[in-house]
């Protein structure tokens, strides 16, 4: 009778801890969180090499942005991708093994020893390619296959639209609509290969204030998983002359969020800053982006809260992580 008890108490012990670990490990649905996205976060020449740091002292899970470009050395004729915003390139800007994959070493390792607590994805690392050359796609695949087992991946079937289940890992890596991109990252990939990589919906080209619907025509397939966004698609004077927030404007960004998250999109929206000139000019952030106050950011900040965004971009990586977790304070 004991021996019953025992293997009864046993087996009843394994099969919770089946349960917590499936529950930790699915998947975070559209809508089911919202993450600081840290915005153009490397350094521009030799300024601002802090920005990686700056975001991860905001705590995870959050999403940080990395700018590729590929650099061909005139005397040697050696090419390589490099971290940067665009010309021109010297060479010398860091590569994103350097200044990303090493810096996030340390959590990543941690957190594979730790195990998933439910909060993986801890780190989504956005991508947004400069150029879309066919060696410089590829040579990135390759530097994420060597970080393979970080990487959040899902298996290649035979059929696009099939949506396969995603193995979650402590990242989880994003880039853009362009088809060159869904060439290397899924088409050259063979039935059963892993998908490290996941595009965004096109979306280039249409009409900003255009019905949700119009926007975003397409629903999530196994390589093209979300929709990214600037912010006059919500409000179509941008922001330097947004003006007030009003209820019809939120009204426009609930729209734009549960049509991403019907089509099992996540939603992106960049870039929002509330900023003093002399923020901007110490910081190097853009007037392109700037609603010219804090309480201005703030109030588009927590409207997209509200909404469940999945990714809110913004160069102040603090602020706005402090405001989601008000938002949503963690165990």
């Amino acid at each position: 009778m004991y021996r019953s008890i025992l293997r009864f108490s046993l087996a009843a012990a394994v099969l919770s801890q089946c349960a917590v670990l499936s529950t930790a490990q699915k998947a975070p649905e559209p809508g089911s969180r919202t993450l600081m996205d840290a915005h153009n976060c490397y350094p521009y020449f030799e300024w601002w090499s802090d920005r990686i740091d700056r975001a991860l002292s905001a705590g995870t899970p959050l999403a940080i942005e990395q700018d590729l470009a590929w650099y061909t050395d005139p005397e040697t004729g050696k090419s390589w991708s490099v971290v940067t915003h665009g010309d021109p390139l010297t060479g010398h800007e860091p590569t994103m093994e350097h200044y990303f994959f090493d810096r996030v070493r340390p959590i990543v390792e941690k957190a594979l020893r730790d195990g998933n607590h439910g909060d993986w994805p801890l780190i989504t690392l956005n991508l947004d390619f400069k150029d879309n050359k066919p060696e410089h796609l590829a040579a990135v695949l390759a530097l994420l296959r060597k970080y393979e087992m970080w990487i959040t991946s899902a298996p290649k079937g035979t059929d696009i639209s099939a949506v396969q289940p995603l193995d979650i890992k402590p990242i989880l890596v994003l880039s853009g609509e362009n088809d060159a991109q869904q060439t290397v990252f899924y088409d050259e990939l063979k039935p059963g290969d892993r998908v490290l990589d996941f595009g965004a919906i096109h979306t280039e080209g249409k009409d900003p204030q255009a019905p949700p619907e119009v926007l975003d025509s397409e629903k999530a397939n196994n390589y093209r998983r979300w929709w990214n966004n600037p912010w006059h698609v919500v409000e179509a004077s941008g922001q330097q002359h947004a003006g007030e927030w009003t209820a019809e404007k939120m009204k426009r960004l609930q729209a734009l969020v549960e049509r991403a998250h019907e089509n099992g999109l996540w939603i992106r929206f960049y870039t929002l800053d509330g900023a003093t000139e002399q923020e901007l000019s110490c910081h190097g952030w853009f007037h392109g982006y700037n609603f010219g106050t804090l309480a201005a950011a703030r109030a588009r900040w927590q409207a997209a809260i509200r909404a469940h965004v999945d990714y809110i971009a913004s160069d102040q990586y603090e602020l706005l992580g402090d405001e989601i977790r008000q938002a949503h304070p963690r165990e």
